[in-house]
């Protein structure tokens, strides 16, 4: 089966927005697992605008799922990752400040970079995954510096499925052969949700991992965090 890591970002977002700490991250991290989740993904950022590097720091001697720590790796980002030991580390090409994830690497032109960021990763013994937009070329060249697995950038899907799924779902078939070919492991995260999520599935039933934290969480609001995860495993089953 298809794991289901839930990014806990927004929970971390709501908790700042009024210092303390309500909601408690640790409790819903704890409760996501309870409620079935196999992973827990977070994405600190250099302002910690959401996740805070003490909090991966607190996460990670509590959680019993995979771990997936996901960032640009500049030397703070992997000086923490190396100190945590998470399960998985997912390489972002994001600038200080960006809002959100938009584009996968381009493991051509940053192979230089990459290859000395992934070996030093599995010096520690660390899954590493790239984060790709759905093109073979960046899946080669992610095989070319080592990692583990590639997770492809899946917001031209989301934007696209309520127009055509079979069109928005082909360039990461696709892909995700390509993917299979070369032996690498194969995740898949952003704009993912209960209307779009089974299709793709359908299309790729060899995920890995589908890391999905913002859909899930509106969709809290109104069902639960337990029946929403439910659901979202439903989608992989």
């Amino acid at each position: 089966m298809t794991k289901l890591s839930v990014n806990i970002n927004k929970i971390a977002t709501l908790r700042n927005a009024r210092g303390g700490d309500n909601p408690n991250l640790l409790s819903v991290a704890l409760d996501c697992e309870r409620f079935g989740a196999q992973g827990i993904t977070v994405h600190p950022r250099p302002d910690e605008r959401h996740i805070r590097y003490s909090d991966v720091r607190e996460l990670k001697p509590r959680l019993t799922t995979e771990f997936n720590i996901e960032g640009f790796p500049s030397k703070e980002f992997c000086d923490l990752v190396c100190e945590v030991k998470p399960t998985q580390v997912t390489l972002v090409p994001d600038k200080p400040g960006q809002l959100t994830s938009d584009h996968g690497w381009d493991t051509g032109k940053d192979a230089p970079f990459l290859s000395d960021v992934v070996a030093e990763f599995h010096k520690h013994d660390i899954r590493v995954s790239i984060f790709i937009d759905a093109n073979a070329e960046a899946a080669q060249g992610a095989a070319s510096l080592g990692a583990d697995r590639v997770e492809l950038y899946t917001e031209p899907y989301a934007r696209l499925y309520a127009q055509s799924p079979e069109e928005a779902a082909k360039p990461f078939l696709q892909t995700a052969q390509v993917v299979k070919s070369l032996g690498l492991g194969l995740n898949a995260g952003h704009d993912l949700s209960l209307q779009n999520l089974a299709f793709l599935h359908q299309q790729i039933p060899w995920l890995d991992e589908v890391s999905i934290g913002h859909a899930l969480i509106c969709d809290a609001l109104y069902m639960g965090l337990e029946e929403t995860i439910r659901k979202y495993l439903n989608c992989l089953r």
